[in-house]
């Protein structure tokens, strides 16, 4: 049966990655993954992650299953740091949550979960949205669709014309919208956008899916949530899923969450149900560890508080390569006004860059971006801007 494959293309994100590791040039620029590294160019374990690592190593007494939908103080801490304390939809028993292997395979859940439910919606993304929901939605058996988001050359949010597409969608569809640090383009709605667009999703029906991947990396913890808690206030039933690779570094222990508002208690507990049969149907149980960590960070007021401090060390990173990132380029003589990257937020910035200016980068000077120009600002140190600044000046003049 395998003799006659051919070779699957490689994935336009991590195959990147496989051929950075396989260049030579020993200074080579990895700027297409979507990790965080800090001013050495390390992805680096944050000391909460590693105190809570040891107290759960000197306390834990088994490695047995976890429930098919994970450990209930790692919902319970989930929907806390999403609602805050004391939200009335969390105390209204309307939020569940279920533990999932990452952001990805908490996209995969509430895929098989709406095909289920509701197995002619269309699930509707961003135009440009992260590579792989395409993927993900489509490998769920959901018929895929895209509505307006980015205006290239302007680097600048089509929302006129994305509210004018929203007010299209028939009832039912879905509605993946990013919570924060919109990735490729860095683009964010602003809180009264995110109120006009909470307004036409309840007028026409739809199913909101937001993908929170970046919670605390834009500007701030509670103020990254804000729209989506103000979409929450508008809509009777929406999809939550969030990820900890980013603020917590948790990249390979793949812990995530699927989180659903629902209209009432028992909508809520059905719907669990139902989310759960997927995933006994997937991958059983998630794993324990990385949900073990999230759950004593969050459960302790002086890790908590460390935490918080080092999601703001990295927020202010990325803040600090975006500025000169943004005054190297001018300094090295690029007449292009790239000031829009210090508008954008979280790690990823769409520069405008060519397939051919991307292609050049990569070959003449081994620094590595993604074809649609979308670069890892938290890929920038002050060693490696000056080569970046004067490649970038060579490709784009």
């Amino acid at each position: 049966m395998f003799d006659d494959l051919q070779m699957a293309p490689p994935d336009p994100i991590l195959g990147l990655e496989e051929a950075f590791k396989r260049d030579p040039n020993p200074a080579k620029i990895n700027l297409a993954a979507g990790v965080y590294k800090n001013a050495r160019g390390i992805t680096p374990i944050l000391n909460s992650v590693k105190q809570a690592e040891a107290l759960i190593l000197k306390q834990e007494t088994s490695k047995s299953y976890l429930g098919i939908d994970g450990m209930p103080e790692y919902a319970a801490a989930v929907q806390k740091l999403i609602f805050g304390a004391d939200h009335p939809a969390v105390a209204g028993g309307l939020v569940v949550t279920a533990h999932t292997p990452g952001g990805t395979g908490g996209l995969r859940v509430a895929g098989d979960f709406i095909k289920k439910i509701n197995p002619g919606a269309t699930v509707w993304v961003s135009q440009p949205t992260w590579p792989n929901h395409p993927n993900v939605f489509r490998a769920a058996g959901l018929n895929l669709q895209i509505y307006p988001y980015f205006k290239a050359a302007s680097n600048s949010l089509a929302f006129d014309e994305m509210l004018a597409a929203l007010r299209q969608l028939p009832a039912k569809d879905v509605v993946v919208l990013h919570g924060s640090c919109h990735n490729p383009t860095g683009a964010d709605l602003s809180l009264a956008q995110w109120a006009e667009v909470a307004g036409v999703v309840a007028e026409r029906g739809l199913l909101p899916l937001v993908d929170f991947a970046y919670q605390g990396l834009a500007d701030g913890l509670r103020e990254d949530a804000a729209g989506l808690l103000t979409l929450c206030g508008r809509e009777r039933e929406v999809v939550i899923v969030n990820s900890f690779s980013k603020n917590f570094g948790l990249y390979n222990e793949r812990v995530g969450a699927l989180t659903l508002v629902c209209g009432s208690a028992a909508a809520a507990q059905a719907a669990l149900s139902h989310v759960k049969t997927v995933i006994r149907a997937n991958y059983s149980n998630p794993p324990a560890h990385g949900a073990e960590i999230v759950t004593t960070v969050l459960g302790s007021p002086e890790l908590s508080a460390e935490w918080e401090g080092e999601v703001a060390a990295m927020r202010g990173r990325i803040w600090d390569m975006r500025r000169c990132f943004v005054a190297g380029l001018a300094e090295a003589g690029v007449e292009r006004d790239f000031s829009f990257i210090q508008r954008q937020h979280g790690m990823f910035s769409f520069t405008g860059l060519t397939k051919e200016q991307v292609r050049r980068l990569r070959e003449e000077f081994s620094i590595y971006v993604v074809d649609s120009g979308r670069i890892n600002v938290a890929g920038i140190t002050e060693q490696n801007l000056p080569a970046l600044c004067e490649a970038m000046t060579q490709v784009i003049q």
